[in-house]
């Protein structure tokens, strides 16, 4: 297999790329033009629409369309609230605005105001309008869609992404018959999408986990998490992955849709420090450390379920940035933030697989022996 394209393998066959590398979804800061701009470079461009309504998810899948002709994905949570989201109630919201409730006086802001949770959306219906759009690709994390919409995909040939963040992950989404695995280690910016344990008993690092899902499935794998430059590409390859996941590098480009101040945060490589926090949204997920997620970190911290939470510190966010204030700002990124920044999508991609072709024969022979050899054993 000497001087095989790194870049071709089951993965990029299936879904119809010319390079493994797909584009993290981003639930907040998802983009049609990022998202069209990988796809139309030959990845795949992908469109977290976790806060979209059925038919805004039909509108965006054509706004897609329209901006490139090339496979795209577009990405669902599985599991759209906490346990106890529709039981907490006025007092429960009073004790988790309490330790921020001073920002709003200091940002000038009114104090957000307690309404019983009621979801406006459902993922069963948001997954009926994708298969209706016919997306390509349909990624997902935080558990497995129905029998029957997973039966439906196959049958509309719409390829399907699950993520997993442990082996047991995988292994359920491979028994559930998925056409490919994100493996999601800690290093991940954002919510990595944990289903069968907790996300603080979930936490396996990438390049850990990437080689135990390969050795257990037979559907091709996504490293995903800390993955920045073309040194991460080669590491996930020589583990066995086929393609890698890259959020975080993207999110300082001019097309995504993450605010000003997180641009200036990664421009300026002020996001290597991160860390873990429920503070946010009510699960777990990994941001740049600052002063209000060590406020929330606080010991004795009420947290709300999620969506509360989510809902909570959006009144201040909304403030915070109208007021350029990033300590008070939840700036979603991963352990690679600091390895690299990309201002222009194309450059960027186009750099990578030049640097990853120029080294990538070795690891790519090397690679293939290793999965030949573990399915002849």
């Amino acid at each position: 297999m000497s001087g095989a394209a790194w870049n071709r393998n089951r993965l990029t066959e299936k879904l119809g790329i010319e390079y493994p590398i797909v584009q993290g979804p981003f639930g907040g800061f998802a983009s049609q033009r990022l998202t069209a701009a990988v796809s139309n470079f030959g990845g795949l461009g992908s469109f977290g629409a976790l806060n979209l309504a059925p038919e805004a998810i039909k509108e965006v899948a054509a706004e897609i369309r329209a901006l490139t002709s090339k496979p795209f994905a577009m990405n669902l949570w599985v599991s759209m609230e906490d346990e106890g989201a529709r039981r907490s109630d006025e007092n429960a919201f009073r004790r988790s605005l309490s330790p921020i409730a001073a920002h709003f006086a200091e940002l000038g802001a009114a104090l957000p105001e307690y309404k019983p949770y009621s979801p406006t959306v459902r993922f069963e219906e948001q997954a009926h309008a994708l298969l209706d759009a016919k997306v390509p690709v349909f990624s997902f994390i935080f558990g497995i869609p129905p029998r029957e919409i997973l039966q439906e995909c196959r049958a509309k040939r719409i390829v399907t992404i699950g993520t997993a963040t442990t082996p047991d992950e995988a292994a359920a989404l491979r028994d559930a018959g998925v056409d490919a695995i994100a493996a999601s280690g800690f290093e991940a910016a954002g919510h990595r999408g944990s289903f069968l344990r907790a996300a603080e008993d979930s936490l396996t690092g990438t390049m850990a986990l990437v080689p135990q899902i390969v050795d257990i499935v037979d559907v091709p794998v996504i490293a995903a998490g800390g993955i920045a430059d073309a040194r991460g590409v080669i590491a996930a390859m020589a583990l066995g992955a086929e393609a890698v996941q890259m959020g975080t590098v993207f999110l300082s480009c001019e097309e995504s849709g993450a605010s000003r101040l997180h641009h200036e945060v990664f421009l300026a490589k002020k996001a290597g420090h991160t860390g873990l926090t429920k503070g946010f949204t009510g699960r777990l997920a990994r941001a740049v450390r600052n002063r209000l997620m060590e406020e929330l970190n606080r010991e004795g911290t009420e947290t709300l379920p999620y969506p509360l939470q989510r809902g909570l510190v959006r009144h201040l966010t909304m403030a915070a940035e109208a007021a350029g204030r990033a300590d008070l700002v939840p700036m979603w990124a991963g352990q690679s933030a600091n390895l690299g920044a990309c201002t222009d999508v194309a450059a960027f991609l186009k750099s990578l697989v030049e640097e990853v072709g120029e080294i990538a024969g070795p690891v790519t022979e090397w690679s293939a022996q290793r999965r030949w050899r573990s399915a002849s054993a």
